[in-house]
């Protein structure tokens, strides 16, 4: 199998990970008011699909997608507009993402907020807290299943919820069997970049209705938001088309609301 852009930077953020001498049972914070990513998504099932919207400047396969967005002016639209939670990139080299822009997002917004980092120590749980997050991401092609199960007891124990992404079904059972309670679902194939709506739906019908369910990436039409609604699930993960909008205000109220068909099984 040809490596994929997630290679690459898994490399460089394990050896960040291997440099990391800090002890996280022992490191000293502060607790920083936040909202329940999970609570705030099970709110808003009746209402409809909720929409995660992102704050994210670039990508590895197309670049520059909005290099001078100003996070904070952004995560004020998104409020407005009805979002219901908002993602932040905080990786620096291959997103231009900072901690700066979760920062200034926190200090405008009330909503709950993913930090959509590349997680793979405690060491990573323990900043997001500090840093005021309420989620982080976990992806399960990028740990083993003792890690991925070790990271979601690190969560749990500091009360910070997680989104752990999946691109198969095996994927899927894998993360179920950790005992996640939220599953993103990247519609985005790690090899090819193709966006492939009906991988992703036949994942989400896998799932049962205890778990949330988060459709992620190729979402440029509201349209395709209410397809990936009636297949069931909970939210979308917007990033790419509200950062290129010249109204994203408008857009975000555009993508959400639909109404959350049944799943499969």
């Amino acid at each position: 199998m040809p490596a994929t852009y997630l290679d690459n930077i898994l490399a460089f953020h394990r050896q960040r990970v291997a440099a990391d001498t800090r002890d996280w049972k022992t490191r000293s914070f502060v607790q920083r008011p936040r909202r329940s990513f999970r609570e705030a998504l099970l709110e808003h099932r009746s209402s409809g699909l909720s929409v995660i919207a992102e704050v994210k400047r670039r990508s590895p396969s197309k670049g520059w997608l909005n290099e001078n967005l100003d996070a904070g002016e952004l995560a004020t639209k998104y409020e407005k507009g009805g979002a219901v939670a908002i993602s932040v990139l905080t990786d620096e080299n291959f997103f231009s993402g900072s901690m700066d822009d979760l920062n200034s997002v926190r200090s405008v917004s009330v909503l709950p907020i993913l930090r959509k980092d590349f997680t793979l120590s405690a060491n990573d749980v323990v900043d997001a807290v500090e840093m005021g997050a309420s989620c982080v991401l976990l992806i399960v092609a990028a740990l083993t299943p003792d890690e991925l199960h070790s990271l979601l007891d690190v969560a749990k124990g500091l009360r910070i919820d997680a989104l752990v992404e999946v691109h198969t079904a095996d994927e899927a059972s894998t993360a179920l069997d950790a005992g996640a309670s939220i599953i993103g679902v990247n519609q985005r194939d790690l090899h090819s970049f193709a966006v492939d709506a009906s991988r992703a739906q036949a994942v989400v019908a896998s799932l049962n209705n205890d778990v949330l369910a988060v459709a992620e990436s190729g979402f440029a039409t509201p349209d395709a938001a209410e397809q990936a609604a009636s297949a069931g699930f909970d939210a979308i993960l917007v990033g790419e088309a509200f950062v290129r909008s010249d109204n994203a205000q408008d857009l975000v109220q555009a993508f959400g609301g639909f109404r959350i068909g049944s799943r499969a099984s």
